[in-house]
């Protein structure tokens, strides 16, 4: 079992291809269309997100953004996507692997979001069918979990249609839209089978 980084990226990880969408590295030049979606799925995204600070839809904002990311890639501890539609190119949501671990856990979490027009239509699926490769078998964690609020039917469905198995209930998890939230835990582990 590898105890360290066992993957090394001189450049950007590349894009993920799957069924109907590509995943990518955000780029600069993703701003625009990236803050419009975000706008418009504003009070759909609120209920299900940590509070956004007030400046986090400006372009400096996202350049931050953009550079916690590539520190995160350089440092093993994180991987962000931007999901595309591939039929168009259009933005359709974002997914992140996060709080990746290595020593004994070789873990990390699965974290996403989905913008308001792209809703039920299998895009955050196909994008979580096409991560778990890169995740379990690319940067080689054992171990991919996620959470999601109880009353999060479309989360719970997904998480539950893409292999993941419901291992769990933590109390007061993380704090969304500014208030401690009751969190279902989920995992999928390395060789388990394909949903």
């Amino acid at each position: 079992m590898a105890f360290f980084r066992t993957i090394n990226f001189s450049e950007p990880p590349p894009s993920i291809g799957g069924d109907g969408v590509t995943l990518r590295m955000p780029q600069m030049a993703d701003f625009v269309e990236w803050a419009a979606l975000r706008e418009a799925s504003r009070d759909f995204l609120t209920p299900w997100e940590p509070t956004w600070p007030a400046d986090d839809l400006t372009r400096s904002a996202f350049r931050r953004r953009i550079r916690r990311y590539s520190e995160d890639i350089r440092t093993d501890q994180g991987y962000a996507f931007l999901i595309f539609r591939n039929s168009d190119g259009a933005l359709v949501g974002g997914l992140t692997l996060a709080n990746i671990r290595r020593g004994v856990a070789q873990a990390g979490s699965l974290g996403y979001w989905m913008g308001l027009p792209h809703v039920r239509q299998g895009y955050m699926a196909a994008a979580v069918h096409a991560v778990i490769p890169f995740a379990l078998e690319t940067l080689r964690l054992h171990r991919l979990e996620a959470a999601c609020i109880p009353t999060n039917v479309g989360s719970i469905r997904l998480l539950e249609n893409t292999g993941f198995t419901r291992e769990g209930y933590a109390r007061e998890y993380l704090c969304i839209n500014g208030i401690w939230q009751d969190h279902l835990l989920y995992a999928r582990l390395k060789g388990a089978p394909v949903s």
